[in-house]
């Protein structure tokens, strides 16, 4: 598949796993987060995937955009956790490293112009195909 080559998915996937970690190390009493971290970092790798698969580049901008929020959002909650003390240092700091870089990746591919993006490796968003009359 063609969205298994984007560096910004395999990114998303390897934050998909620090985040599950974070998830469990949260005390009871924090299910409200967990949920939240759960589904904001489910949510980045399925928009990145659902986004290189659409067929006009609008659309790939639209969920490369989507995906790029979900990450922001995954970023705040992590800087929650980090300030409540609710999860080790390291793993929240992998996490921003991780973060950091795909909110990076995924500036460039939702942006208008054509990107030369690192997590644009081989895979464009395609031209709109001609209809069969």
């Amino acid at each position: 598949m063609s969205y298994e080559k984007l560096v910004v998915y395999q990114l998303s996937i390897e934050f998909l796993g620090v985040a599950f970690q974070v998830i469990e190390q949260l005390p009871r009493g924090y299910s409200e987060l967990a949920d939240q971290l759960k589904r904001a970092s489910l949510r980045n790798p399925l928009n990145i995937a659902e986004g290189a698969g659409k067929r006009t580049k609008a659309d790939c901008r639209k969920y490369f955009d989507i995906a790029r929020g979900s990450s922001m959002e995954c970023g705040a909650i992590l800087d929650v956790c980090a300030k409540l003390q609710l999860a080790q240092g390291e793993l929240t700091k992998r996490g921003k490293q991780l973060l950091e870089r795909m909110v990076a990746m995924l500036t460039k591919l939702g942006d208008p112009q054509p990107p030369q993006a690192e997590g644009y490796v081989d895979v464009e968003c395609p031209k709109p195909t001609p209809r069969l009359t």
